[in-house]
């Protein structure tokens, strides 16, 4: 792991399992999660990254649904409680990891980042880069000591849904079928908020399931109006992959905010416009 402030908000294989086992191990998550994918859990359970913990997504990382949409943000409390359980410590580095592509572990890689933990990085390539790699796999629950971590909110920018229709470059993450409003699996009302510009998370990675470089990142990007110096915010359905944007942005060196409640919330209320391809 490295020394000092942390350059870049993803950690490689190599690197990590050079790491892990020695004094300088980081602490590692595991938020195997997908919508309407297998227990994330059960998934952990059959083998993980040695001295790893998993993390339950809809527990730890988000509160029950309700208008502030399908994943709202958890209590500072629940989340500080749930990652002290999780063994995190402010002074010790984390690394998170999941199956997704890092859609789910950029969800907690941003909570982190927002709660205050300076040292936090997304495994590029997840599990199954450390699979391919042919890393060592520990099996069962897994056991760590608890950590002592305090949350203090306010380490990343974040947009309510009374402003997002003022932000500059509102860039929504979800596929682009669902922006254009010609199908969505999840939510009762299908579009996108006026004035968004469709960047999916698919585009962030390359067939591997790793991130593209910088320079690939800041291209596809600028394709939508999104520079460095931009006031940006992302959102999704639920606001979980929506964090998949973020990180892909802050690895191309621009900051972007998170819009919390996404698509779910903001059509929670029926007077909302909306707008699809064919307006």
């Amino acid at each position: 792991m490295q020394d000092g402030p942390v350059s870049s908000p993803l950690i490689f294989v190599d690197e990590l399992a050079a790491a892990v086992g020695t004094g300088a191990s980081p602490t590692v998550l595991d938020v195997r999660w997908r919508l309407g994918g297998p227990p994330g859990r059960e998934e952990f359970d059959r083998g993980h990254v040695p001295g790893s913990v998993h993390v339950d997504l809809d527990s730890a990382l988000a509160a029950p649904a309700g208008p502030r949409g399908r994943h709202p943000l958890p209590p500072v409390e629940v989340f500080e409680a749930a990652m002290r359980a999780a063994g995190v410590s402010g002074d010790r580095p984390v690394v998170v990891l999941d199956d997704w592509a890092g859609r789910a572990a950029a969800r907690a890689w941003w909570l982190l980042r927002f709660h205050g933990h300076p040292d936090v990085r997304v495994l590029d390539g997840g599990w199954s880069a450390w699979l391919a790699s042919g890393e060592a796999v520990e099996t069962g629950p897994g056991d760590v000591a608890p950590g002592d971590f305090s949350a203090r909110p306010g380490g990343m920018p974040v947009v309510e849904v009374d402003g997002v229709l003022d932000v500059g470059v509102l860039v929504d993450a979800r596929d682009p079928e669902r922006y254009r409003g010609e199908v969505e699996p999840v939510d009762p009302v299908a579009g996108h908020v006026p004035g968004a510009v469709n960047v999916p998370t698919s585009i962030n990675v390359r067939a591997d399931g790793r991130f593209r470089d910088p320079v690939q990142l800041r291209a596809l990007y600028a394709a939508e109006g999104v520079t460095p110096d931009a006031d940006v915010a992302a959102y999704c359905g639920s606001g979980v992959t929506a964090a998949h944007d973020v990180l892909a942005m802050e690895v191309a060196g621009i900051r972007a905010a998170l819009w919390p409640g996404s698509w779910s919330e903001w059509v929670a209320d029926r007077s909302r416009p909306v707008a699809t391809t064919a307006d």
